[in-house]
């Protein structure tokens, strides 16, 4: 069986503060990059200062990565500074914020207004969520920090601003800016034709206006309705049932989540169970499973925690007659399963994958009366093992530190054991010992990173993560630990272990590529 992917990266800096030359820098070295593209790099995510490249470590080696990013550096043409697109966006000003921003600054609301629609903002970056649209720079006026604890959701097309950024969410996704009103625009769509509506390098402004919000964007369905081939039939959803593949890769610069599964690990199993490639189209089901309906013959594979299959062996394929229902039975120990059928789930990719994307819009958990399909028949016979996937009683992770690490913030880490209070795809809220954070221009996040708030609230970044963030992140989770960290449970107890030898200089050193000016 192929190894799950191990990913890391490292940043190729240009500049320290928003800089108009080196941000249209970064943007041309991100598209030579995307032309020429090394075997094993999985991602490229520009941010305001820096472009974030993610690779494999178990298909290539880092050496071989910056040495290929090096050499594109030193060689790629200077972009020609040229204004993009002027695009106008009505807003309506109506922010919970919008009075809190006006006391602190000593303006009032109508002057608020008329600074923040008065300017024009160059798009720096696109990320954090699908079409996020990162915007500078805002008058001095009315420059704010973020806010100490970011809101768990911030509401379709807000406006916001946060030091010297603007912004508008395209999504409702959790966030700690500074809202002043609402965009009557929608600046991110998955069914239309050209998703995005804002790209770098263009300019936005902001006009006052009055009216309705738009609807959220349709959900992009990623199966058929009427499967060529009909598997199973949905006669009752599980808590979360979502299906993936090996995920969307090379999609940072326009914020999509890279989603696939959350433990690689179990997902690959479950697909070598009944002979598919590791990353095909298979259901990832989430503490409590659903109940299926087989429609014909079936081998299947359940391969992971938190749940087992009713009157079938776990972690070995078996088959399903047509008409035989399948049931789970949950477990006290993990979080996640993974359901795959011979042959793979029949979808309808967006972007290259099926994978489940839900601050995105794209696919949707199961539903009563759903019905999936196989993508080809496959021979397969039940019984097929292997050596069991095992989980300890007390879940360790290793740490290695991360773009802003510090001997403070990592011992901080490694000093008790920690609490999952919350947890999602996009990562897992920790509670326990404070640890030290703080704020950074916005920048790629790496899988994996630890992220902490002023407030020192650690958050581990999953698959689902904001690509584009501006808390410190002192420490990411070892790559290998990281299907570790996809079976952790709400109110579980977990120890971090974070790898203190070399010194901060040694750390810094590994996660920046310099660039000449």
């Amino acid at each position: 069986m192929r190894r799950p992917a191990r990913p890391t990266g490292f940043y190729v800096q240009f500049s320290q503060e928003l800089d108009l030359h080196q941000n249209a820098r970064l943007h041309a070295l991100h598209r030579a990059l995307r032309a020429n593209l090394l075997a094993g790099v999985t991602d490229l995510g520009p941010g305001y200062v820096n472009l974030f490249v993610e690779y494999d470590e178990a298909r290539v080696s880092g050496a071989e990565v910056r040495a290929w990013a090096a050499w594109h550096l030193a060689s790629f043409d200077d972009p020609v500074d040229a204004e993009g697109r002027l695009i106008e966006l009505p807003v309506r000003y109506d922010g919970p914020d919008l009075s809190d921003v006006a006391a602190r600054t000593g303006l009032g609301e109508s002057e608020v207004v008329r600074l923040h629609s008065g300017a024009e903002y160059h798009v720096y970056a696109v990320g954090f969520t699908p079409g996020f649209p990162f915007l500078g720079e805002v008058p001095e006026q009315l420059r704010l920090p973020r806010r100490s604890t970011p809101r768990a959701s911030v509401p379709q097309g807000a406006v916001a601003v946060a030091n010297a950024q603007t912004c508008v969410y395209p999504l409702p996704s959790p966030g700690g800016w500074n809202l002043l009103g609402t965009a009557l625009t929608t600046i991110y769509d998955p069914n239309r034709v050209e998703p995005f509506l804002i790209a770098p390098g263009d300019r936005v402004r902001f006009r006052p206006s009055q009216g309705q919000t738009p609807p959220l964007p349709a959900v992009r369905e990623l199966w058929p309705t009427e499967p060529r081939l009909p598997a199973f039939r949905v006669e009752k959803p599980g808590l979360l049932d979502l299906l993936m593949d090996g995920g969307r890769p090379h999609q940072a610069h326009v914020g999509l989540a890279r989603s696939g599964p959350l433990d690689p690990l179990a997902a690959h199993f479950a697909n070598g169970l009944v002979g598919n490639p590791p990353d095909a189209p298979l259901l990832e089901l989430t503490l409590k499973g659903p109940v299926l309906t087989a429609l014909r013959d079936v081998v299947v594979g359940v391969a992971g925690f938190g749940m087992r299959p009713q009157g079938h062996p776990m972690q070995q394929g078996f088959r399903l007659r047509r008409g035989e229902a399948l049931r789970f039975t949950s477990t006290q120990t993990g979080a996640r399963a993974y359901l795959a059928v011979a042959g793979g789930f029949e979808g309808t990719p967006f972007l290259g994958s099926c994978s489940t994307d839900l601050i995105g819009r794209v696919g949707r958990p199961l539903r009563a009366d759903d019905v999936l399909g196989v993508a080809g028949v496959q021979d397969a016979l039940p019984g097929f093992a292997n050596l069991p996937l095992g989980l300890p009683q007390h879940v360790t992770l290793r740490l290695r530190p991360g773009p802003q690490a510090s001997l403070e913030a990592l011992k901080a880490l490694g000093s008790a054991p920690f609490r999952v209070m919350g947890s999602d795809r996009m990562g897992l809220r920790l509670g326990g010992p404070e640890v030290p954070g703080g704020q950074v221009t916005s920048e790629a996040t790496p899988t994996g990173a630890v992220q902490v708030t002023p407030a020192g609230e650690p958050i581990i970044l999953l698959a689902d993560r904001g690509r584009i963030g501006g808390y410190h992140k002192p420490a990411v989770v070892h790559p290998e630990d990281l299907p570790l960290a996809a079976q952790l449970r709400p109110g579980q107890l977990v120890s971090l272990t974070p790898d203190l030898s070399g010194t901060p200089q040694d750390w810094a050193r590994r996660w920046c590529l310099g660039a000449p000016n």
